[in-house]
């Protein structure tokens, strides 16, 4: 039944095995999707100072030692425990107290000595954890940014660095192991002086009284020995408990990571009602050093398109970020159809009216339709394909041997980043939001393109409420108001026409920059072209 002395494959193991995979399996669900929930419940902030490579690894350390744990405390170390006191009383009770007081002082100088040192050997697990969490990410890290390593010519020295992390982890596990083996050396050492100091008495008492004979000797040999084992296991038990806690520790910090963003307790559900936005003295900081934005207040009537120009760092992106709700303001407030966006409604009533369209385009590792349904999870095929027309893709599509099957890479890197840019806006097609939020959604597009797609965003925007970012002055011109923004603050703002007209204005200084500027690349083409119909030119 038990499956031999060495534990083998009886139906009892056997047994146990079987009843303890639902166990397994809950526990192991249960974790991970508790740890993903809370991870997707951090605020942006966290996300962008996370290591990607560290947290799967923690997960995977984590979600491991939990079950680990669980096993060893349930069929193995409480068993071993009880078997412990077991033989203490039976050495009590059939031998004489002084063989129970030699058991009992052997038994307890083991644990006493296990528990210290195995506390003391857990600064070492630590630090051999914290090793493999870099070698993780540094793996991690390095793949995803594969096309950064080609132009650099860096495989030699990601190689080298993936390997001295490598070595940094081994050199901390060696301090791991060469502690445990000499742990493991003193613990026999205890062992064996019970067992001598056992036997000696028991051999005394043969040789001396006829309250003992050979048989009595043999007896207590045979059963110390094995009792040695359980003692054993249970000295390793404790250090693969220990290790299970050290292990979980960087998991239960993921866990207490607090959320910065949460819903107020009175919180409810936002009811669209045309989509006005207003920003009443918004003051906002990412770090307390600097203000990124300073007393910002504009309106937004329902329908309407306001525009977001001004040179980098101003604080254009970081609007299109508090109105999501990434992060929360430090002063002023965010109004959405009369409703105060931190304390009024839930995270996901309000992104659920939202639609965004971001510079960065990144993509799922899945196929073409997959990333272009993700706007709407219910939508049709038909609607799927509609969308993809409506951002001058489809046909590009429809030119792949696996057209909307096409698997798009990691990150969307088999795509080029107009294809990539269209995908996002084809999703946010989809979505068909009431509210739209356009951050730089046409900067990696070609001319042509940047036409037709800005003809579908036009057509997107009607009757919607639209916030545009954008350095191309060109794509704004018909805002309904643009807003100027400089070092955190509006300091223009009015229609095109009419901000053009300022000679002194910084928009104005701005639109005949950009007008210069394509003056200079048109004349530059045609400079090239009349040279090279020269050079083909016969000589006279």
């Amino acid at each position: 039944m038990q499956g031999g002395s060495g534990g083998g494959m009886g139906f009892l193991n056997n047994l146990k095995s079987f009843l303890w995979i639902r166990v397994q399996q809950y526990t192991t669900k249960e974790v991970q999707v508790e740890l993903f929930r809370h991870l997707h419940s951090l605020s942006l902030r966290w996300h962008l100072n996370r290591k990607t490579g560290e947290v799967l690894r923690i997960m995977d350390r984590g979600t491991e030692s939990i079950n680990s744990l669980l096993q060893m405390i349930l069929f193995n170390f409480g068993p071993t425990i009880i078997d412990l006191l077991i033989a203490i009383v039976y050495f009590f009770v059939a031998f004489n107290y002084k063989f129970g007081l030699i058991v009992t002082i052997t038994m307890a100088l083991y644990l006493m000595f296990t528990i210290s040192i195995t506390e003391w050997r857990s600064k070492f697990r630590r630090r051999m954890n914290l090793a493999d969490n870099e070698t993780r990410t540094r793996s991690v890290d390095s793949l995803l940014n594969f096309e950064t390593v080609k132009y650099y010519g860096a495989e030699k020295y990601e190689v080298e660095a993936f390997e001295n992390a490598i070595l940094k982890y081994q050199e901390e596990e060696f301090k791991t192991i060469i502690t445990m083996n000499m742990m493991n050396s003193a613990q026999n050492l205890i062992a064996n002086s019970g067992l001598l100091a056992g036997s000696l008495l028991c051999a005394y008492y043969v040789v001396n009284t006829d309250e003992f004979n050979v048989g009595d000797y043999v007896l207590f040999a045979s059963y110390i020995v094995q009792l040695y084992a359980p003692l054993n296991l249970c000295g390793m038990q404790y250090r693969q408990i220990q290790n299970n806690f050290v292990d979980m520790e960087n998991m239960f910090d993921l866990l207490r990571q607090e959320q910065e963003v949460v819903n107020d307790p009175n919180a409810k559900e936002l009811v669209p009602n045309g989509g006005r936005i207003e920003f009443k003295d918004v003051t906002f900081k990412y770090t307390p050093e600097k203000t990124i934005l300073k007393n910002i207040s504009f309106n937004v009537p329902p329908g309407k398109t306001i525009a977001l120009v001004g040179p980098s760092g101003s604080g254009k992106s970081t609007i299109i970020k508090l109105l999501f709700r990434f992060y929360d303001v430090d002063s002023g407030s965010i109004i959405v159809d009369g409703y105060n966006i931190k304390s009024d409604v839930t995270q996901q009533s309000l992104r659920a009216i939202i639609g965004v369209v971001p510079q960065d385009t990144v993509l799922f590792n899945q196929t073409i339709k997959y990333n272009i349904q993700y706007g709407r999870v219910s939508a049709n095929e038909a609607e799927v394909i509609e969308a993809a027309k409506g951002a001058d893709i489809h046909n590009r599509i429809m030119s792949f041997a696996q057209q909307y099957d096409t698997m798009v890479g990691e990150r969307g890197l088999r795509l080029s980043g107009g294809e990539k840019q269209r995908v996002a806006i084809a999703r946010t097609l989809l979505k068909a939001p009431l509210i739209i939020l356009l951050d730089e959604a046409t900067s990696a597009l070609d001319t042509h393109t940047e036409r037709n797609i800005q003809e579908s965003l036009s057509k997107m925007c009607v009757n919607r409420t639209a916030v545009i970012v954008a350095h191309r002055l060109s794509t704004i011109i018909n805002a309904d108001e643009i807003l100027v923004l400089m070092d955190g603050e509006i300091v223009e703002r009015g229609r095109h026409v009419d901000l053009v007209l300022k000679e002194d204005g910084i928009y104005a200084g701005m639109w005949r920059q950009q007008l210069e500027s394509n003056k200079g690349v048109i004349e530059n083409g045609n400079e090239k072209e009349k040279g090279s119909e020269n050079a083909e030119a016969p000589s006279s």
